[in-house]
This record gives structure tokens, sequence and C-alpha cells, in this order.
């Protein structure tokens, strides 16, 4: 719920995917937490005074993403430009989907607008069989949280198999979200023949205030021997032994959202306005008269111009794990009254 102008509404909007921000469960274990390391840390991670917790972080979620080694950062954007940083180079064939987030796109590289992701993959799949081999970096999101689309990978493989491929992937709408675990989709693009850095904000599904990079211990370590990295402040350190505490509670959260999202894809499946796939806690939803129609039945959805002022409305419903089956039963309500 959210308050505005004394009126409460349901709120079906924002990155909060699994709840975690405002479980109460979380936050009073995160308020001992503060007590223990304070409100803010912002000495450098290669200061002679270290706390223990950043490492142990790292070495938990790196683990359990299926990474050889993790680098802890501040937030989300940092992470990913540390990472396209230490794959970039001029004299690569850099290749950039049309949707890949600002964060990982290296300086005056610009996708190509013009096509979706599909015909991107085709794009470079055709270059990649017309060029001698060389070295070609392969940038992109593994979801596209505006239109609601999971991104698919394997595709690379094939082109490892002649060239000598780097790949960058956004996880950040991904993390908590996407596949079985809550670690993202490292694993998933993970082959001896890719050197695959996975980054990404941990502020959305997982309700962090920090980034982080998941690769080889070669690439982790260079970027951790990087200014960036160590003159940067890191993330929270009471929020990253919260997680370590609470891992537990995250997967209870993660089993309800993709029960709620389940039962939301199937009650609209019908309905043609509405777009998204139950492994996706976003649905775009086409009708733009439904966001003032949703207003007044006491709903706040994600409506705004994209990716411009100038542009046209991108109109979601996002799915938290707070949310409660009543929620989603009086959501799937309105929506079947509107659609009629």
């Amino acid at each position: 719920m959210i308050e505005l102008e004394g009126k409460e509404y349901l709120y079906f909007s924002g990155t909060s995917y699994l709840g975690i921000a405002q479980h109460l469960d979380f936050l009073d274990i995160l308020t001992n937490n503060l007590f223990e390391f304070g409100a803010n840390h912002g000495q450098s991670r290669i200061n002679n005074i270290r706390l223990q917790v950043f490492d142990e972080f790292e070495e938990e979620f790196a683990l359990s993403a299926g990474a050889p080694a993790a680098a802890v950062l501040s937030s989300g954007y940092l992470a990913g430009m540390a990472a396209w940083k230490a794959l970039f180079e001029k004299d690569k064939h850099t290749w950039v989907a049309p949707d890949a987030h600002s964060a990982i796109l290296p300086d005056g590289i610009f996708p190509n607008a013009q096509l979706d992701f599909t015909q991107w993959k085709k794009d470079c799949l055709a270059q990649s069989e017309q060029l001698s081999p060389q070295k070609i970096l392969i940038i992109g999101n593994a979801v596209d949280p505006f239109r609601c689309q999971i991104h698919q990978y394997d595709w690379v493989r094939e082109i490892a198999k002649k060239h000598e491929v780097s790949l960058l992937i956004d996880d950040s709408h991904a993390f908590g979200v996407i596949g079985d675990s809550i670690y993202g989709t490292y694993d998933q693009w993970s082959h001896p023949s890719i050197n695959l850095l996975v980054a990404g904000s941990l502020g959305k599904g997982l309700g962090l205030p920090a980034g982080i990079i998941l690769g080889d211990e070669v690439q982790i370590q260079k970027i951790k021997s990087t200014a960036l990295f160590g003159g940067a402040s890191p993330g929270s350190p009471a929020h990253l032994q919260t997680f370590l505490q609470m891992e537990h509670l995250y997967d209870g959260q993660k089993l309800w959202l993709n029960d709620a999202c389940g039962i939301f894809a199937q009650e609209t499946a019908d309905v043609l306005q509405v777009i998204g796939s139950q492994d996706f806690p976003a649905f775009v939803y086409t009708d733009d008269s439904w966001t003032r129609q949703f207003e007044k039945a006491g709903i706040i959805t994600s409506s705004f111009p994209y990716p411009t002022p100038e542009s046209p409305s991108v109109n979601r419903i996002v799915i938290s794990a707070f949310h409660e089956l009543g929620d989603i039963q009086y959501l799937n309500d309105i929506i079947h009254d509107l659609a009629q």
C-alpha cells in the first residue's frame, strides 16, 4: 500500500520483487546489524582495517550463483561500469543488445534502437559467420524490464566456436527472480569457451543497497585491483550481513512470488491487453486508459514515458511477494471488468 493525498492505494509498481525491503523479519535483523556495523561504512575495501563480512558475502554469493568469484560494490551502476571497463578494448568488436542498460555500455558505444532483441541476435550470428576469427564483446541484459521479456544467451556459444568471445550480462532485474534460485543467471551462461561477467544491482529483487560482479578469479582480481574498486566505498555491511543470516527468508519469498505470478498469468491469459510471462513479475498492459481506471479503483501501476520524456508511455503491472492473494484477486477482477 502507498498513500497519496490522503488516500491509500494498492501498489503494483517498483522493483522490490521479493518484498524484502518491507519485510518485518528482515527489518528486525537489519536493525540489530545496523547497531553492530553502523548506518554507513565509507572506508575503502583495500584499507588496512577490513570487515570480514564483505569477503564472506562474496564467497557465499559466488558459490550459490555457480561463479568462481565475486566483487561487491556500492551500487549496480558502479558494478556495471567496473565490469565493462574490465572487458572493453577498442580493437574488439562490441555488439550491444538494443535494451542494454546504460551501466554496462562502454563510452561511445550505443545500441541499435531500430532492432528488437531477436533481430539483434540474428544480426550477431550473421556477422560472426562473415568475420574471420576476432575478439568480440557481447553486451546485454538478462531481462528487458520494460517489455517484460526474458533473454536467452545460449546462442553465444555458437559464436564462441570461431571467435574469442567475452559476454557481459546485466542481471539487475534477474537477481531474486529469474531461474530456480535467487542468484541470477550466471550458471546458465557459464561455458569454458566464453569469458563471462555478470553484473548488476542487488537493490531490486534482493533489497540490498549494493551491486555485484560475478566472474572467474582472474577477471574479478583484475577488477579488485582497479582504482574504481579501491577508491569507492563498498555496500552497506549491515545489509550484507542480514542477507547472510536471512537467506531462508528470500527462498520463501521467491516461492510465493512464483505462485503469485502464476496465478496472475493464468487469470489474465485470455486478456489481450495484458502481455507477460509467469516467469517474470512484471506485465505490460497496452491500453493507456487503464492507468486512470486503475487509480479510480485504488490501484497504482507503473506508467511513464520511456526512454525519453517524448516517448510513449510504458504501462506495467509489477507483482511483488509482498502482495497477498486478495490483492492479486482484486487486481484480476478490475482487469476483467476493463477488458469487457
